[in-house]
């Protein structure tokens, strides 16, 4: 066997499991990315006579004109605005919540820092944890604070992603929508009825919703035991729904108050890439082209299916040091049952490597395993997955427009091979879309390197390395990966909650979010002033399979070649470490 695969790769139990999610994943693409693309072109839809009155009520108390349209630096200045009073509310909640209502446990207010860190975490969609939430947030925090940013901030991916789509379709004008509109309308249309359903099931199948104060429950062994309750299954939906990520519950969806069964398992999995993949069918609804919208789909799911099959493929096979004493040769250099340490055994091997791929190709860091206990080549996927810019199905609109900004560089490339001007839906590629398109590509790798770099040399940084060698540098470069591409999970394994890291991951979030939102909508608006060029014989067909696999090679080349060196220093080194034994 090789030193790098040992054993069978995957049962067909497998891959039944893993082909019936991406059926179910893909039958959704349509209905869904049909609605959003009606919602966000301003038509009426079936929950129109339901929540349109409701509509036209907030823009009547907020003074939104919602027949104004904005350019985009004005749709960027609402952006910015809107998140920057979110951070300041918020922020403020968290440090006072010791004095707010709903807090039975009489939890204190955050340290400064934290707050700060999880202000800013939650702001930007990315939803790290520097905590343990059922010992650190009150229900008011979790509720008015948290669950609130968990509407919002996907909402302002959606806008930001709409913005862009309309720079794409329009022609000779400045304007690409209204901020307050589009985000409105994603949270009224979108976020919340989707939500609202998947609460009801969640909360039918188990998931607690209460405002109990915590039991403290006797053990036969004659111990108190505190079991921690809470409003749950509301804030698990719209966790998922607009990957969002951030848990509850220390352990996240670990926790079998947040995710008891496999059932519960499977629509939370099935939640994650949900909007994302459907966004794919959006853009091709609104552009007038639905072959566009097919071939970043299929561009996405011809990188994320060989990983997942992976990743599941490393954690079946194994430690082979483990592996119990068999006769069979074969079945000697396997770990009895594969590597079940840090993962639910009402989940198993198959569903945690599927959860792990899923969060980390998504902007949604929730976990429903230990990511530190996968084999090294088993968390090297979600470590890539997070490095590829969060485009492979990505968040919320993040997702899209991310994969949007390859889509420009793929174009340029193909254009410069046949010595034509770039043209992306009859829209020519120039200058500005090119250095737009490189600073959405290279902040996030800068980031990472930078910020990985600073965690592994100054002291406070070293200070909260527990494990010495390749794992501990796993552990930091994967967290600042999470805060950098605004994911949220975490190796765990890292002393994360201290000034150093709080301080210095909330940078990376703050970065990482807006320095590709602001040149994504500069991209849109000098989109939007160009004409259209004709359709000629020697226009790039950016639908076909040939273009799929030029963006399939952009966007693994630029997360590849980024991180090489760092992937080989963590993961690679650790797992011929495990072989060596």
């Amino acid at each position: 066997m090789s030193p790098i695969i040992a054993g069978p790769l995957l049962t067909g139990n497998a891959w039944l499991q893993l082909a019936l999610y991406m059926a179910v994943l893909t039958a959704c693409v349509v209905p869904l990315g049909a609605y959003m693309a009606r919602v966000f072109e301003g038509k009426r839809t079936f929950m129109s006579p339901v929540l349109g009155w409701l509509e036209s009520l907030i823009y009547k108390a907020c003074g939104i004109d919602s027949a104004k349209e904005m350019n985009w630096t004005a749709y960027a200045v609402a952006t910015l605005a809107f998140s920057a009073v979110s951070f300041v509310v918020l922020y403020l909640i968290l440090a006072l919540q010791n004095l707010l209502p709903l807090n039975p446990q009489a939890l204190p207010g955050l340290s400064p820092d934290l707050s700060f860190n999880t202000a800013v975490s939650f702001v930007t969609n990315t939803n790290w944890q520097s905590y343990a939430g059922e010992t650190t947030m009150s229900y008011f925090s979790q509720m008015v604070g948290l669950t609130v940013q968990n509407f919002v901030t996907p909402a302002v991916g959606l806008a930001v992603m709409a913005a862009l789509i309309r720079g794409l379709v329009r022609k000779e004008t400045s304007e690409i929508g209204n901020f307050w509109v589009d985000m409105i309308r994603a949270n009224l249309y979108v976020l919340l009825p989707l939500s609202l359903i998947l609460a009801v099931v969640l909360g039918a199948l188990g998931v607690v919703q209460t405002f109990a104060p915590y039991i403290t429950a006797h053990t036969l062994q004659g111990a108190d035991q505190t079991i921690a309750l809470g409003p749950v299954a509301s804030q698990e939906a719209i966790k998922m729904i607009g990957t969002n990520g951030g848990g509850f519950f220390n352990v996240n969806s670990a926790h079998p108050f947040e995710n008891p069964t496999p059932f519960t398992n499977f629509l939370e999995l099935l939640s994650i890439l949900l909007i994302p993949a459907a966004c794919c069918y959006t853009f091709g609804a609104m552009v007038g082209d639905k072959r566009q919208g097919w071939a970043i789909y299929a561009a996405m799911t011809v990188i994320f299916v060989p990983l997942m099959l992976f990743c599941v493929a490393m954690e079946q096979s194994g430690n082979p040091h483990l592996a119990a004493l068999h006769i069979d040769q074969l079945a000697s250099h396997l770990q009895a049952g594969g590597n079940m340490e840090g993962k639910e055994t009402r989940f198993g091997i198959v569903n945690s490597g599927l959860w792990a791929s899923a969060t980390t190709a998504a902007s949604n860091g929730s976990v429903n395993a230990m990511h530190d206990s996968f084999t090294p080549l088993g968390g090297l996927v979600p470590l890539i997955l997070m490095k590829f810019g969060e485009v492979i199905y990505g968040g919320v609109g993040s997702g899209l427009y991310g994969m949007l900004i390859f889509v420009v560089i793929a174009v340029f490339i193909s254009g410069l091979m046949v010595g034509r001007t770039p043209e992306y839906l009859g829209k020519k590629i120039q200058a500005f879309e090119i250095k737009m398109a490189s600073i959405g590509t290279l902040v996030p790798g800068i980031l990472v390197l930078v910020g990985t770099a600073i965690a592994l040399m100054a002291k406070d940084g070293q200070a909260g390395i527990f494990n010495p060698g390749a794992q501990g540098f796993s552990e930091v470069l994967y967290a600042v990966t999470s805060a950098s591409n605004n994911n949220g999970s975490a190796f765990a394994g890292l002393s994360a909650n201290t000034p150093f890291y709080n301080v210095l991951l909330g940078v990376c979030m703050l970065f990482g979010r807006f320095f590709i939102i602001v040149p994504v909508l500069a991209m849109a608006g000098s989109l939007a002033t160009k004409k259209t060029v004709p359709t000629s014989a020697g226009t790039l067909p950016t639908h076909n399979a040939l273009f799929v696999a030029v963006l399939v090679g952009v966007v693994v080349l630029v997360g590849v070649l980024n991180y090489a060196p760092t992937l080989a220093l963590g993961p690679v080194v650790e797992h011929f470490n495990m072989i060596k034994g």
